[in-house]
């Protein structure tokens, strides 16, 4: 199951609102807005459900949710496509949560 609820927890505790249903929310703070999409394990680490396979996106900034296990194989495997957007991975496990690795696109 992915961490959807974590992801919306991680994003209002730095101060944003967190919008939208199922795995893809957008989270707001002043000026920026982030995609967040929370990604469970298998989908991390599978090339055929990696969401940022450099498709094309409407957000400059994207973040994607997984749980810790995951979060470096995720890293790996964006760190590959090198999408053209800022990008960022953070790891979840039970009430804590980590930045794993952040990008900026070219």
């Amino acid at each position: 199951m992915p961490p959807v609820e974590e992801a919306r927890d991680v994003f209002r505790r730095l101060g944003y609102s967190v919008d939208g249903d199922g795995v893809d929310l957008r989270a707001e703070r002043k000026w920026r807005t982030v995609h967040v999409t929370a990604l469970d394990a298998d989908e991390a680490s599978s090339p055929n459900h990696l969401r940022a396979d450099g498709g094309t996106t409407d957000y400059r900034l994207r973040c994607f949710v997984t749980w810790m296990e995951a979060a470096g194989d995720l890293r790996d495997r964006l760190a590959r496509v090198d999408p053209d957007y800022e990008w960022a991975v953070i790891g979840v496990e039970d009430d804590e949560y980590e930045v794993v690795d952040r990008a900026v696109g070219a």
